[in-house]
């Protein structure tokens, strides 16, 4: 046993001092050799050793830079930066993180580079040492370049798109109202996004000498299909009026239209109230025939005060079906008579977890400000719209058309536009 021990002695002794060796040469690979450059230096900043990845990264000899102060590895701008912030910040708080600075190469070539420093302190805490790491930023910093440059792009293609979703949302958006005598009309128009194209619509236009046509509606999905789509049922309503001014027929027209555009697996659809105004003979005031496929019912405000919903209740989407049934009423508008249509993107707006509309708010709103003129009901419809905020997510068109009580007042027309991607002026 004693035997065993003893020869077995110088073996294990032999073993360590070689792992020894190997540590040793290991510190020394890895300070020489590392991923990183490793500066140290005096307090005052003359180098007082580097390892080989920095030399190598500079195009310089280690025992070149020996003595050299580190600010002369500097740019002008670094060099006032290292003298104001970074030597004394350092210096103070004994460590640094992540200084982004440009190091010179012998060749007079710059290298981004990240900077990391802590310093060494003596018993008594002064300074003895500063030891600096450096890593190149090269790809950081191209990939920020590159990062700032798509971003840019993105931005300007963005701006692109919103200033065409803005032009052709206008195109589809009648620019001034012109009622006939004895009749103003007032419209407004809420965008919900900048960035895409909605479906609602809405004129008012001659027919004959006395009689007048509109429609108000809104055609399914977003963007240019939408605006497509909302075009072909503007100039459908338009020309189907000047062939046959019975709202249903005119209805009937747009929905054989659609099915012949779009059908299959590609249907689309809509819904609109379309109607005819005849101008009274003597009597004053305004006949209206309006039907409706699939719309939310248009609203009537007397002049005396009561408000009531027009009955087109029955009406279906236009679009759909081969063969649907529309729904029509006539009723006489008198002066001080305002008649509201509009779109769903207001009775469905949040307030809250609810539905504006789940409780007959539109119906309170319009008994609160009756009876008024189209005027005065757009204007106060905007404050209310406005004040929904990202609340209101859909876009909503509103039309009013009403008789004044002073003949005085006939013939006027605004249209607002507003929202996020409408100017929001009087036209």
């Amino acid at each position: 046993m004693t035997l065993h021990a003893h020869t077995n002695q110088p073996a294990a002794s032999g073993a360590a001092s070689s792992a020894q060796f190997v540590a040793d040469n290991d510190v020394d690979d890895l300070y020489e050799n590392a991923p990183c450059g490793y500066v140290s230096a005096t307090p005052d900043g003359e180098i007082t050793r580097v390892n080989a990845t920095f030399a190598a990264m500079l195009g310089y000899h280690p025992r070149a830079l020996v003595g050299m102060a580190f600010t002369e590895l500097l740019t002008v701008g670094g060099r006032i930066h290292y003298e104001t912030h970074f030597a004394p910040m350092l210096l103070l708080q004994g460590q640094l993180d992540g200084i982004t600075v440009d190091l010179v190469a012998a060749d007079g070539i710059r290298h981004p580079a990240f900077i990391t420093a802590n310093v060494r302190t003596d018993g008594d805490g002064q300074p003895t040492l500063l030891r600096i790491i450096t890593q190149h930023a090269r790809d950081r910093r191209a990939y920020e370049r590159e990062l700032l440059d798509s971003r840019n792009r993105a931005e300007l293609e963005r701006a692109r798109a919103q200033e065409l979703a803005t032009t052709l949302q206008r195109s589809l958006i009648p620019p001034s109202l012109s009622p006939p005598p004895g009749l103003e009309a007032a419209a407004y128009y809420h965008a919900a996004s900048v960035d895409e194209v909605s479906g609602d619509f809405y004129d008012l236009f001659p027919l004959t000498r006395d009689k007048w046509g509109f429609f108000l509606g809104d055609v399914c999905g977003k963007g240019a299909d939408a605006a497509a789509l909302t075009s072909l049922v503007r100039y459908t309503l338009r020309a189907a009026a000047v062939y046959d001014d019975d709202p249903v027929a005119v209805l009937h027209n747009l929905n054989t239209v659609l099915n012949h555009e779009y059908h299959g697996d590609d249907p689309r659809f809509c819904t609109v109230i379309f109607g005819v105004l005849t101008l009274g003979r003597g009597e004053g005031g305004v006949d209206v025939a309006l039907a409706s496929g699939g719309h939310p019912p248009a609203m009537l405000l007397s002049g005396d005060g009561p408000v009531r919903y027009l009955n087109t209740d029955g009406g279906q989407l236009v679009g759909v079906l081969a063969e649907p049934r529309f729904v029509c009423t006539r009723f006489h508008m008198a002066a001080g008579d305002t008649l509201a249509l509009y779109t769903d993107g207001w009775t469905e707006a949040r307030a809250g977890v609810e539905r504006y509309d789940d409780h007959g708010a539109l119906l309170e709103f319009a008994a609160e400000h009756s009876p008024t003129t189209a005027h005065a009901l757009i204007a106060a419809t905007r404050t209310l719209l406005d004040g929904f905020g990202a609340d209101l997510q859909d876009d909503t068109a509103v039309l009013a058309l009403g008789v004044p009580s002073h003949p005085d007042d006939a013939g006027e027309t605004s249209v607002r536009r507003g929202g996020r991607g409408l100017d929001g002026q009087l036209d």
